[in-house]
């Protein structure tokens, strides 16, 4: 004999069930789609400016006249913008050892100091990154690039983080 589920009203306990589940699913998806669209608000809110130089040594000195042509570039990584800009370019002279072991000016090559700012979220732990590099004082691989410029293997010499607003 075939035992069937108590019914209350139209509905059996299995079909409660199933509504009940299906409505707890969908309330956890929309709380998470909600949780996501306030955590990409609250961190442009809570974006802190970081300006940072690049130095490049060892560069061809024509190119120093042809990146100023290109100031300001927007930031890029893997093909993409990333946020941020390089604002603008120094030149120092660049210098090697001479023949008499002296350090001796380069006139074919200097060495070029970039600088960039992006924002990045505030945290308790603050990891700023452009694209997918982390930007720290010290860091000799960085590759700074833009839509019209790209340097390898420069080295990130300073790092400023703006204080965000405490009124915000």
């Amino acid at each position: 004999m075939e035992q069937k589920a108590k019914r209350i009203g139209k509905f059996n306990v299995i079909d409660i069930i199933a509504v009940l589940l299906i409505l707890a699913v969908l309330a956890f998806a929309g709380w998470k789609l909600l949780s996501r669209t306030g955590a990409a608000e609250q961190a442009e809110e809570n974006a802190v400016k970081v300006t940072y130089v690049v130095k490049c040594e060892g560069v061809p000195a024509e190119l120093y006249e042809t990146c100023q042509s290109h100031l300001p570039s927007p930031l890029m990584a893997s093909g993409a913008l990333v946020g941020g800009q390089i604002e603008s370019v120094e030149k120092e002279p660049y210098y090697v050892l001479g023949p008499d072991g002296q350090w001796i000016e380069d006139p074919e090559h200097v060495t070029l100091l970039f600088t960039a700012t992006t924002e990045t979220a505030a945290g308790e732990v603050m990891t700023t990154k452009v694209g997918d590099q982390e930007v720290r004082i010290g860091k000799t691989d960085y590759i700074l690039k833009s839509e019209y410029i790209e340097f390898s293997d420069g080295t990130i010499v300073d790092v400023q983080w703006d204080e965000p607003d405490a009124a915000e």
